[in-house]
């Protein structure tokens, strides 16, 4: 597993033992990457369900502003840190040890791109979508990203939220949802 491009291109991460974190494959991380490409520097990220955090780590070397990275497992916690100081990424980066779901709930900021990718079979991924939703985490013209199962369909989510497209890549699937801005309220506004 290694960073595709930017300032930390080319190192190697670390991965986690056994069978519990399934870090995206290199296909999937190149579709997803080559959707956002755009929309990555200088932005707020949030890595949730990190795993090993390669997901946050490539944003940040593709000139991310900052990014959080959020698991639950102790041993995930220590390997994102490796993984960050590996790639000289650390000083932009904060790493939170904890359950994803209470994080967002208690969470305080708003992001411009967040990812999803939980173990498929924990049921997380549709709460995470709804409380992200719900708590308004997504910055204006923001963007979320969920991996999942090709054969699962995603919700729809009510405005300002709206599903981009779903990319397919044999039995992984990303759905892109992006967040309107603004101005749809401003115009009404007196």
């Amino acid at each position: 597993m290694r960073v595709i491009t930017g300032t930390a291109r080319g190192r190697r991460l670390k991965e986690l033992e056994g069978m519990e974190t399934r870090p995206t494959t290199d296909r999937v991380k190149e579709g997803l990457f080559s959707v956002i490409q755009f929309d990555i520097e200088g932005r707020r990220v949030l890595d949730l369900f990190a795993g090993t955090g390669q997901l946050g780590i490539e944003c940040l070397s593709r000139g991310a502003a900052s990014a959080v990275f959020v698991d639950r497992r102790p041993d995930a916690v220590r390997l994102i840190k490796e993984n960050l100081k590996v790639t000289d990424l650390a000083d932009r980066a904060r790493v939170v040890s904890g359950d994803s779901m209470a994080f967002l709930k208690s969470l305080r900021e708003q992001f411009d791109i967040i990812l999803l990718d939980p173990p498929y079979a924990a049921g997380l991924l549709e709460p995470a979508i709804a409380h992200i939703a719900r708590f308004d985490i997504l910055r204006p013209h923001g963007i979320m990203v969920a991996e999942h199962p090709a054969d699962r369909c995603l919700p729809a989510l009510a405005p300002p939220y709206r599903v981009q497209k779903t990319y397919r890549y044999g039995k992984i699937s990303l759905t892109v949802y992006r967040r309107g801005g603004t101005e749809e309220n401003e115009e009404q506004v007196p």
